[in-house]
């Protein structure tokens, strides 16, 4: 019978000379798999005397651990070795430049949100943000939109399934809950801009299923449709980068604001492009009014102390034309060429100071 101190040095010295963990695993099989060398001097074990069982037993164990942790710490090794020698030779220098045709781009819509807030944040405005799905309180009722508006109806809106309770929530159908949410979150005065997914049921060139909006809220006192009008004309001269921009805004009607108006920009459409602040057209880039006294009611604001105007756009809209886009659809068509074209680099970062749309 082989001793047992000259085989665990054997075997100890084979583990140690393995150069890779296939070498290893092989060494392993070979001391202690089903036939192994340890395993079969294990088997033998039965044939014996007690009194030399008993020593020959507690030596054969003895080295069986010790050939054990000879190969774990091995295998430690040899495993660290391997993944040094394939970081070494997987290494990416992020110092190289990225190929053009690789480079991701960002997406005109989120270019565009940056842009609008920038410009709001500058002028002291806070982004405010909500959740998609609402209830009907915060998406009509508390917007002073009646029960038997055309918004309310399934045609136009996305509903949920009905809860235990026989209330349904909503796709939000504008941003506007937001608005309702901040005045409950907190006492006036406030002033936020509100960017966000918005939900409504139409497709065609001009409208999608899902689309982007961004609102306008200020509360305070003593504010009157001057500061809306010198709020949105900063906005747009900023936003279109010109000198100056001339408005007119037209009475219209929305249940959330009194008096309501829909704001137009002069431009000029000849040569088949549209100049902003130039020419005899007029193009409509968005909605505006004072906000409605039954909406502060609805939130407990008292409307013979505070009031304020609100405003809101559609971005996917102006971003079309902002950067020349004919199709509205094409936004969500996931299209990498589409996205090269008029896609930003990652690093375009809208700044007031060192232009918007560099």
């Amino acid at each position: 019978m082989q001793d047992v101190t000259e085989l665990e040095s054997e075997l100890l010295g084979r583990i140690a000379a393995a150069g890779s963990l296939e070498t290893l695993e092989a060494e392993r099989v070979a001391a202690l798999g089903r036939k192994g060398r340890i395993t079969e001097l294990m088997k033998t074990l039965g044939g014996m005397e007690p009194e030399a069982r008993k020593a020959f037993a507690a030596g054969l164990n003895q080295a069986k651990d010790r050939i054990t942790d000879a190969l774990n710490a091995r295998k430690d090794g040899l495993s660290r070795a391997a993944l040094d020698a394939r970081l070494a030779s997987e290494r990416v220098d992020v110092t190289l430049p990225a190929r053009p045709e690789q480079a991701g781009r960002i997406h005109p819509v989120s270019q565009v949100v940056d842009e609008i807030t920038e410009i709001f944040a500058a002028m002291g405005f806070n982004i405010a943000e909500g959740p998609d799905i609402e209830d009907d309180f915060h998406n009509f009722t508390a917007l002073n939109i009646p029960p038997d508006h055309p918004a309310r109806q399934m045609h136009d809106t996305f509903y949920l399934a009905e809860k235990p309770d026989g209330s349904r929530p909503v796709l939000r159908t504008h941003t506007s809950p937001v608005q309702i949410r901040t005045m409950q979150a907190g006492p006036p005065p406030h002033r936020i801009v509100v960017p966000g997914r918005t939900y409504r049921m139409d497709s065609d060139a001009t409208h999608t299923p899902m689309f982007h909006q961004i609102e306008g809220l200020v509360i305070d006192r003593d504010i009157h449709m001057g500061h809306l009008k010198g709020t949105l004309e900063e906005f747009c001269r900023a936003f279109f980068e010109v000198e100056r921009v001339t408005m007119r805004f037209r009475p219209s009607y929305f249940p959330f604001t009194e008096p309501s108006a829909e704001v137009d920009i002069r431009c000029d459409r000849s040569g088949g492009q549209i100049r902003i602040g130039e020419g005899e057209d007029w193009l409509e880039i968005l909605g505006c009014g004072m906000v409605h006294p039954k909406v502060l009611q609805a939130v407990g604001i008292d409307p013979d102390q505070w009031q304020g105007f609100a405003w809101g756009m559609g971005i996917d809209r102006i971003a079309m034309l902002k950067y020349g886009i004919p199709d509205l659809r094409a936004f969500f068509d996931a299209d990498l060429r589409w996205l090269r074209h008029y896609g930003f680099a990652a690093l375009d970062l809208p700044t007031l100071g060192g232009g918007l749309s560099r």
